[in-house]
């Protein structure tokens, strides 16, 4: 997205929500979401199967899980 863009979606996302967003704040709103609009490229850039569909739940893994230990490559 461009800069102008990024300014005008924060604008009227806040209006449509009635946030109100400090002026000294407004920058980094704005930023962010330009970082946020960045990682969503990079995500929406990878190709997927046809058949592709998405997980019905997603189940997090405890970190002293030993699964965690066969799915972290060597050396990590």
């Amino acid at each position: 997205m461009e800069r102008e863009q990024l300014e005008a979606h924060v604008d009227a996302a806040a209006a449509a929500v009635g946030l109100e967003i400090v002026a000294a704040h407004r920058p980094g709103v704005i930023h962010y979401l330009g970082l946020a609009a960045a990682m969503a490229d990079l995500v929406m850039a990878l190709p997927l199967a046809h058949d592709a569909e998405p997980a019905t739940v997603f189940v997090p893994i405890a970190p002293d899980d030993p699964g965690v230990a066969a799915a972290t490559p060597a050396g990590s």
